[in-house]
């Protein structure tokens, strides 16, 4: 009888519980039962109850730290952005920073392969970057999904968004298999074709792991939708120890070479993105289930991504042409160039997490049920001071790693010469990023998307003209029209929010920008 009574409690709606008519009555049992189906009953709708008073507490307690940042100093808010972003570095680093284990274990072993990575690196990270539209859109659908605590469509969404990750990463292999080594040839040109085979080598075996890679980017994406920071920091590290490792083992012991580096950053990321995907699995998401969209889904995921993916095509294609010009002047000038562009990399990330700072903080600022354009203006004075204080320590750091250890990457003088030739222009370059990210991620919470996207093409196309012109300089021309793109960037996006008709000073402009993303 027993037995009976919680199995049938146990597939009985809550409410009939309740009910003087309920099941559990029509059982002839002793009080004790009935009392204890009662208890039962009572104690889960209490269970229910302080979950939503829970859920209802730990929304308030966010409002209240999202208006607290907004006022506190400096200092603090410095304190609360790294705890808050810090975690997450790991989404923007950890490709630059196996690119940059590989190019200090290869460097040491071959000029020439590490020349060959210049245009292998620009294959596997700068066309692995113009799929990163996808790490915005998870965030944003993500986000607005668990805001309606619907459990079921951040499943769905989740399920669409990693399909569609897997399928761009099946496109961006296939593209390597048939174009890879066409591509190669037209970056290093004749004058370097024998460079060809050994980056061509990185690549295809680079190339095997995009797939995961972009599904781990869509679940570390959707990991910091939900506020799980740790997630993607816990892989970076595993991440790094697999690649430092591999790159050990297989290049300077077992001497693989530059086939070796590949094969460990492969390995890695594969790692990484399998660990993505299990935390969301251990929160109760299904991340193996992937669901094909449909046609309305699939334009909403494109009216979102396309502002993002025109900015990124920008970027990816002014790097690309930056290396394309710096391949032309010389094998030794190509390995210097490398070296830089590496560090240059593994050191602007630092300057992301103020940019996803302005993105969480700075809506409810502007347009939110909190609005406040005074602390919305605060806000972003303090992160542009604290980049310009990140900016000029990365640059101090990165120039003494060039000036004071170029031994780490390689030993050959001509590249160590042409690296220190270059270093006020590397500084000038880094100092700014930092601060650049700050307000181009406060015209991303203001839904600027169309003048951020324009503005971005447009310095592209005025910075690849001034390359072009200058590259009878040589890296040194390269990298001083490098330092005026990011110094560009960084105007054109200072005017756009200190204007008085914009989003930081003008009413009308909140509410006109609210109304276009909606």
């Amino acid at each position: 009888m027993t037995l009976k009574l919680s199995l049938y409690f146990h597939h009985t709606p809550l409410l009939n519980l309740s009910s003087s008519s309920s099941p559990p009555l029509r059982f002839h049992s002793p009080n004790s039962s009935n009392l204890f189906l009662v208890a039962s009953s009572n104690r889960r709708r209490i269970g229910v109850l302080t979950a939503r008073v829970i859920r209802s507490q730990e929304q308030k307690c966010e409002s209240e730290d999202e208006d607290e940042l907004a006022e506190k100093s400096v200092c603090n808010q410095m304190k609360e952005i790294v705890k808050f972003t810090g975690p997450a570095i790991g989404l923007w680093l950890c490709d630059p920073l196996m690119s940059l284990i590989d190019t200090a274990v290869v460097g040491q072993g071959s000029s020439t392969e590490l020349a060959a990575l210049g245009p292998a690196t620009v294959v596997c990270d700068y066309m692995s970057l113009t799929f990163m539209f996808l790490s915005v859109v998870t965030s944003n659908i993500i986000a607005t999904s668990l805001a309606k605590q619907d459990r079921e469509d951040v499943q769905h969404h989740l399920s669409i968004l990693l399909f569609v990750g897997f399928a761009c990463g099946l496109i961006m292999l296939l593209s390597t298999k048939l174009l890879g080594a066409a591509t190669l040839s037209a970056f290093t040109g004749p004058k370097n074709a024998h460079l060809v085979p050994a980056a061509n080598t990185y690549v295809q075996i680079r190339a095997l792991s995009w797939p995961a890679l972009l599904v781990g980017w869509v679940a570390q994406s959707a990991s910091l939708g939900m506020k799980d920071s740790w997630g993607p920091l816990k892989a970076l590290a595993v991440a790094s120890v697999i690649s430092g490792i591999g790159d050990i083992v297989l290049c300077t012991y077992l001497g693989y070479g530059i086939a070796g580096a590949a094969w460990s950053t492969m390995a890695s990321q594969v790692v990484a993105s399998y660990m993505m995907i299990q935390e969301l699995n251990r929160r109760g998401y299904n991340a193996f289930a992937f669901t094909i969209p449909s046609t309305k889904e699939l334009l909403k995921i494109l009216s979102l991504a396309a502002p993002v993916y025109l900015t990124s095509i920008s970027k990816v294609a002014f790097f690309s042409l930056l290396i394309y010009v710096a391949t032309s002047t010389g094998t030794q000038t190509m390995a210097a160039h490398q070296v830089m562009i590496q560090i240059y990399m593994a050191c602007t990330v630092w300057g992301e997490p103020l940019c996803q700072t302005a993105q969480s903080f700075m809506p409810e600022l502007l347009y939110g049920v909190n609005k406040s354009l005074t602390k919305a203006r605060f806000l972003l004075r303090s992160l542009v001071i604290i980049g310009a204080i990140l900016g000029l320590l990365l640059g101090i750091v990165g120039t003494s790693l060039l000036w004071l250890l170029p031994n780490i990457f390689t030993s050959d003088q001509m590249v160590i010469q042409n690296m220190h030739r270059t270093l006020i222009p590397f500084f000038i370059a880094l100092a700014v990023t930092p601060s650049t990210r700050s307000l181009e991620g406060t015209l991303l919470a203001g839904q600027d998307l169309r003048f951020f996207s324009l503005s971005t093409c447009g310095c592209f196309c005025l910075a690849a003209l001034v390359l072009l012109i200058s590259r009878r300089y040589g890296l040194v021309g390269c990298w001083f029209t490098l330092a005026g793109f990011q110094w560009a960037r960084f105007s054109v996006a200072l005017l756009r929010v200190i204007s008085p008709n914009g989003m930081l000073y003008s009413e009308e402009a909140g509410v006109s920008q609210k109304m276009r993303s909606a």
